[in-house]
């Protein structure tokens, strides 16, 4: 049985290890490690921003200024509100398109501010392979390719810094990561706006220009472009200083707010958009967050120099298969609920410890793949385990149960012990006894009486005999066959021998009383001892198979039985030697047995060392009649 089990144990983890080398590319595993991602990023907001002034387009200001789109002359006002002389900011980012004429004088009057400052930056969209929900075509080693790039007017262009708005979402539509630049079919550049902002705000740049996520890091199986990073998102919409629009416009914010910093001109109110469609979106931190404060985020992590790493892929599958052995092991050599605390102590530690790194490196460790091995690991084995208990249980039960005590069949499942049941040497002790007075007996009762009479005998020998740890190998008519020591090792097994010998004559006290009054007969047992290196296992043919014992020391135990008088206990010098400290016994004497060349010398059970013999001597009296 155990064989089988380790061979089907073996089996079943290897194809664990093939199915879980192919369930890597799941989406769903990549959805648990963006949880993770997501979680953690949530609790590492609510930082204090650089200097980063949010103009927002509102309700205050659609109430004051109409629907939009405005008339584009509002913007040249807008614009000198924000450059107040010794007060400019270094940057003024529009996340808002311009790329349809309108009014000529308006474009015209907005293009004329446009001229008179050199911080504006005006969004383009570049438009590529595949949909804007993270379908996108990557290539690694080279900066994502627009094959169109959707600007704004050239009366505007000509006078401002162009920088792309496109955004990064991934399958589930979280945006986490951005591309910090694109390029048009002919090679033109085209930063986001958050990286032209930073650069315009003096920030040093060239770290950034050499950073690319790893593939595969929010979507297995998707390569990711040159220059694409993830977002270090630490300012929550409420942490970013905001103003409405129409405040600036009416002169009724301080111009001091926006020096030297970097001002970011976009949507707030509800459902507004501009020709990209794009308002709002999903972040980490926030499920429905303004685009313009996303840009925020990413200016923000540029100014501050952050960035988000990732444990490289062979760490992850090394200390996954680590962990995905240790669980294969540890389910057989612990108690179940030893190996299911460490269990929960390696998910938890798994889970901590990715967002520890996270908090103290900005590291990011994708632990779900792990996890997921872990637990399949685990289960599997402790399952295996459990039906290997659980059969075991059943066979040791099946084979043995009635014929060894509770705590042994215990203690061979718990213990998880293999008992050899193919044949194995082992030294055992054996016990043989015969009732005497049997065959009178059977001539004055009906077998029904004889029967339950035998019956009563057999149940105090058999109750004895588990109490004692032995094993009742058989019952052979009027005769049985006890065990000590097999299957299961049993410490002073010739000590429990003699004990369980002496114990039964003591119990056949009250038997024999009773038979006497009841039928007139006299009966008694008699017992004979013997220890020695005997064959023990399954043993018959395959119809038929017992557990037993062979071999020159069971005849042995047999044959000194076979002198022994009624009521008597001999034993062998071989038990003797290991029981005289605890029995009394006689002087002993040498005996010739059958199939013996040399003698060998047994000794009576006189009684327990301490105490006196009447006990023994009571099971010899009134025998005359036998």
């Amino acid at each position: 049985m155990r064989e089988k089990i380790k061979r089907l144990a073996i089996l079943m983890n290897a194809l664990l290890l093939i199915a879980l080398f192919f369930a890597h590319s799941e989406r769903w595993l990549g959805r648990l490690d963006n949880m993770l991602y997501d979680y953690n990023m949530k609790q590492a907001a609510g930082q204090p921003p650089k200097d980063i002034v949010v103009v927002a387009i509102d309700n205050d200001s659609l109430a004051e200024l109409g629907r939009f789109p405005w008339d584009r002359a509002v913007y040249a006002p807008f614009l000198d509100m924000l450059n107040q002389p010794g007060s400019e900011p270094k940057a003024i980012g529009f996340d808002i398109t311009f790329n349809e004429e309108t009014n000529a004088d308006s474009d015209q009057a907005f293009a004329d501010a446009l001229a008179a400052y050199d911080n504006v930056i005006l969004p383009v969209i570049g438009d590529t392979e595949g949909d804007v929900f993270g379908e996108t075509v990557a290539r690694p080693d080279s900066l994502l390719k627009a094959y169109r790039i959707d600007g704004p007017l050239p009366l505007f262009a000509e006078h401002v810094k162009l920088a792309n708005i496109n955004r990064v979402a991934s399958p589930d539509g979280v945006i986490r990561q951005t591309w910090l630049k694109i390029q048009d079919e002919e090679g033109t550049v085209y930063p986001s706006l958050a990286y032209m902002a930073a650069d315009m705000a003096g920030a040093d740049l060239t770290a950034y220009d050499g950073m690319t996520d790893p593939g595969k890091v929010f979507e297995k199986n998707n390569a990711v472009a040159k220059n694409t990073i993830t977002i270090d998102y630490r300012l929550n919409t409420e942490d970013v200083t905001t103003v409405s629009f129409s405040r600036v416009l009416n002169g009724e914010i301080d111009p001091s707010v926006f020096k030297d910093s970097v001002v970011l001109v976009g949507f707030t109110a509800v459902g507004l958009s501009d020709d990209s469609g794009q308002d709002s979106g999903t972040t980490p931190i926030e499920k429905k967050m303004q685009l313009v404060y996303v840009h925020a985020n990413i200016v923000n992590q540029l100014l501050s120099g952050t960035s988000v790493g990732y444990a490289p892929a062979w760490t992850i599958w090394l200390g996954g298969l680590v962990l995905f052995l240790l669980f294969i092991l540890l389910p057989w050599r612990l108690k179940n609920i030893y190996s299911i605390l460490l269990y929960l102590a390696a998910a938890s530690g798994l889970v901590y410890g990715q967002m520890l790194a996270y908090d103290a490196y900005k590291i990011q460790i994708g632990v779900a793949d792990t996890i997921l091995a872990v637990t399949l690991a685990y289960l599997t084995n402790v399952s295996l385990k459990s039906y290997l208990e659980s059969a075991q249980k059943h066979f040791v039960t099946r084979q043995f149960g009635r014929y060894i005590s509770p705590d042994l069949v215990k203690q061979i499942v718990s213990q998880d012990i293999d008992i050899k049941l193919g044949g194995d040497s082992k030294t055992i002790t054996v016990l043989f006894l015969d009732i005497r007075g049997f065959t009178p007996l059977s001539e004055k009762l009906s077998p029904p009486e004889l029967v339950d009479t035998l019956n009563t005998m057999f149940n105090m020998i058999t109750e004895t005999t588990l109490a004692n740890r032995g094993t009742i190998d058989k019952f052979i008519g009027d005769a049985a066959m006890i065990l000590f020591n097999a299957p299961l090792d049993v410490e002073e097994h010739e000590r429990l021998a003699v004990k369980t010998a002496y114990e039964i004559q003591q119990g056949m006290n009250e038997i024999r009383r009773a038979i006497r009054e009841k039928y007139g007969c006299e009966v008694n047992v008699g017992i004979g001892i013997h220890t020695g290196t005997v064959v023990v296992g399954n043993i018959g043919s395959y119809l038929r198979v017992d557990y037993t014992a062979i071999g020159d020391n069971v005849n042995i135990a047999a044959r000194i039985e076979s002198q022994t008088k009624p009521g008597q206990i001999m034993v062998s010098d071989a038990v003797y030697a290991k029981t005289a400290a605890y029995f009394r016994f006689d002087d002993g004497e040498d005996r010739m047995f059958k199939g013996k060349s040399l003698p060998i010398r047994v000794y009576e059970l006189l009684g327990i060392a301490g105490e006196p013999a009447a006990a023994i001597a009571a099971m010899k009296d009134d025998q005359t009649a036998i």
